[in-house]
């Protein structure tokens, strides 16, 4: 990403810190995130070929939100005559058009590394993708069976005409534009097939019944090919003059006026329906279609010329995951099994754990399975009360929310807080909130014009005549799927300022309790941005009186831009700064009198960096906070969140001796430039990937744990 940043000197300018050049486009930062996953894939010797289509998939799926919802939102801004500039000076048609310059691009690296480098090496691996017209006649007409009986029920052709009207496109969906010609008018007719999303895309002929290629060679063939080839039986007595795909994305962001909402679930629910009928804001098509085609499409679809992407290859290669299932080990991730310190120092009882003192697990190396065994004790146990916890992302087949609901059945009082609005997994908590209404747990919504995204347990269980309060604070969902392949810390606590903020703040979430004054937890929106800035500009007089303030920030996303001009003073008055950000950062390192004391580091590897960590040297009394929140207005003014303390100095030195080897780390670290863009961490020392050490470790501790079960 190319930048100018005036040079005048920074004294003579006051540090304007308002200056465009300081800042990095929000969106075009983003799809610098995205290159960097794109990297993986593009890289020869980054991962095992299976994983490295993986990422192909990834980058695709990830474009495909990114359009839905920011690319979207500008379009919005476009056509409503909104000029107003970004952070760094671009208009909305500025943005639009750089955006789809640079996107272009990626498309090309994505589709060159997908059919000229993966393609070939997977397929001297016995895994090939063939063309319905290389196979034999033979082969062609089990296919042909195969289609009557297993594809052909579940298609719809549709007709254009003046009797029906061009049908509706829904989001994300294949689909097959089809020109025919009537051999009794010979009059030239267009209809639209839509590829069935409920099929699987790509089709192993391997496993079709009566084809045997007899050599072992696993052979894929994408469904649109075959529905092409077998046109002829979805339109009889009709000739196909020519057949091309198309996808559509929309945009797909539901906007919900609360206040006006009678009932928010049923609103949402609507919401989730109309997200279908989104404006359309990219059409993607092959190089082969005719633009003939290209015009009806565009007209109907009410598309303009800066939304059509000309794709070489198949569309939509996020269905590329569908790979993974293939069993062909050696050719992905080695397995791992994470390390359950509880289990083996406390036979799985987390209670017991918890009251040996403060428990802090750093997933995926140590397993989310204590987590849902709290739960899952809590719901069992005779002396628990109650159950207190936020949802957020907890996915399908949950088996948090199945313990919340035994909990129910075994007479707890049990309050959730199920955040509808959490985009994309709206149906999920839907259902999941209906399901524990059901039951008879307590359900609440959240607050008015806040997604809550905290991730808070509050257990209360009666010990010896007295009421303890057990805690679960957690920086990622209350997801077990996830929780295998996202970085995230789980804090388990009995401490009793905690338990108090943590109580306060349901109230708070589920009633009418108006508190704004925490003792420990650090809370969104009442106080997390003046919070931050407070021990930034604490972290300053520290560095003035003993010359080493440092500060280290790990998460997902630095956009908020008051936030930035704190780390800008920062850095002028010499404090360290080092930034561990996954995705965009917004904060330009490296300009001289402005930021050359901030290093910004994105690390993209086997797993996704999820973790939310902020440390102050403080003067030397470490402090550190971790939680739900990211560094931007939408987690600083529009969400409720949550930041908690780790107290333990032992704990504070372990994570940041962590944060310190992922700023050490030189294999997938990539570094922040003064232009906004990135390079890959590269230099003399020993390679050393961090998500690799930590594997190591926990594999280590595993190790040494089962040496001693056994007495060793």
């Amino acid at each position: 990403m190319s930048k100018t940043v005036e040079t005048v000197p920074v004294s003579e300018k006051k540090r304007d810190f308002l200056n465009p050049g300081y800042y990095v486009n929000r969106e075009l930062g983003w799809i610098e995130f995205n290159q960097r996953v794109l990297e993986e894939a593009l890289s020869p010797d980054a991962h095992p070929l299976l994983e490295r289509v993986k990422f192909i998939s990834i980058f695709s799926s990830n474009l495909d939100e990114f359009f839905m919802i920011r690319v979207a939102g500008l379009e919005d801004q476009y056509e409503a005559g909104i000029q107003d500039r970004s952070v760094d000076g671009l208009t909305p048609m500025e943005q639009l058009e750089e955006i789809r310059e640079r996107i272009m691009v990626q498309l090309r690296r994505r589709n060159d590394c997908f059919y000229e480098d993966l393609c070939p090496k997977l397929s001297s691996q016995g895994i090939e993708f063939v063309g319905y017209d290389s196979l034999t006649v033979a082969q062609q007409e089990g296919l042909q069976r195969y289609f009557r009986h297993e594809i052909f029920p579940v298609l719809t052709p549709l007709a254009v005409d003046p009797g029906h009207p061009f049908p509706f496109v829904s989001n994300l969906s294949l689909n097959l534009a089809v020109e025919l010609e009537d051999l009794e008018t010979q009059l030239l007719k267009f209809a639209r097939v839509k590829v069935p999303s409920i099929l699987p895309r790509i089709l192993r002929l391997d496993a079709v019944e009566g084809l045997d290629f007899g050599d072992g060679r696993i052979r894929l063939l994408w469904l649109e090919d075959l529905i092409m080839k077998n046109l002829g039986q979805l339109f009889p007595h009709m000739r196909i003059v020519q057949c091309h795909p198309f996808r559509i994305i929309r945009d797909a962001d539901i906007e919900i006026e609360e206040d006006e909402a009678g009932d928010l679930l049923e609103s949402i629910e609507q919401g989730i329906r109309s997200r279908r009928y989104g404006k359309v804001v990219r059409l993607d098509v092959t190089p082969s279609m005719p633009g003939s085609m290209r015009r009806i499409l565009m007209k109907n679809l009410e598309v303009q010329p800066r939304n059509l992407y000309e794709i070489e290859g198949a569309l939509g290669l996020s269905g590329l995951m569908e790979m993974m299932a293939i069993e062909r080990p050696a050719l992905k991730d080695e397995p791992f099994a994470p390390h359950n310190p509880l289990e083996e120092k406390f036979g799985g009882d987390v209670f017991a754990a918890i009251r040996q003192g403060d428990q802090l697990l750093y997933h995926p190396y140590d397993s989310f399975q204590p987590v849902v065994d709290l739960i899952d004790q809590a719901a069992k146990d005779p002396q628990v009360l109650s159950i207190k916890q936020t949802l957020y992302r907890v996915g399908g087949n949950s088996p948090v929310v199945e313990s919340l609901m035994n909990a129910v059945e075994a007479r707890k009082q049990v309050a959730v807080l199920v955040e509808l609005k959490a985009r994309f997994d709206e149906e999920n908590n839907i259902g999941w909130a209906r399901a524990l209404e059901d039951v008879g747990a307590h359900v609440v919504y959240g607050l008015v014009g806040l997604k809550t995204h905290a991730k808070l347990t509050l257990i209360v269980r009666r010990e010896h005549d007295r009421l303890v309060r057990y805690l679960h604070l957690g920086t990622g969902n209350y997801n077990p799927s996830t929780a295998k392949i996202y970085t995230d810390y789980s804090y388990l606590t009995a401490n009793e300022e905690l338990a108090n903020d943590v109580s306060e703040l349901f109230n708070a979430l589920t009633g009418y309790s108006k508190h704004t004054s925490y003792r420990k937890l650090i809370v969104s929106p009442i106080n997390t941005r003046k919070r931050i800035i407070e021990m930034i500009d604490r972290e300053i007089d520290w560095h003035r009186k003993q010359g080493k303030g440092r500060i280290i920030m790990k998460m997902n996303a630095l956009v908020d831009r008051k936030t930035i001009q704190a780390l800008y003073r920062a850095s002028c008055e010499g404090v360290s700064i080092d930034l561990i950000i996954r995705g965009i950062c917004c904060l330009v390192p490296g300009i001289e009198g402005v930021s050359e004391n901030i290093r910004v580091v994105s690390v993209i590897g086997r797993f996704l960096e999820h973790s939310r960590a902020y440390y102050f040297h403080n003067g030397g009394m470490d402090e550190l906070f971790l939680g739900s929140a990211d560094m931007m207005p939408r987690n600083l003014d529009h969400r409720v969140e949550a930041l908690f303390p780790i107290m333990d100095k032992e704990m504070v030195e372990t994570v940041k001796s962590e944060l310190e080897l992922i700023l050490y780390d030189n294999v997938k670290a990539w570094r922040m430039m003064p232009d906004g863009s990135y390079a890959r961490v590269a230099d003399d020392r020993p390679k050393v990937n961090s998500q690799n050490v930590f594997l190591n470790q926990a594999s280590m501790k595993k190790s040494i744990s089962k040496f001693k079960v056994n007495g060793l």
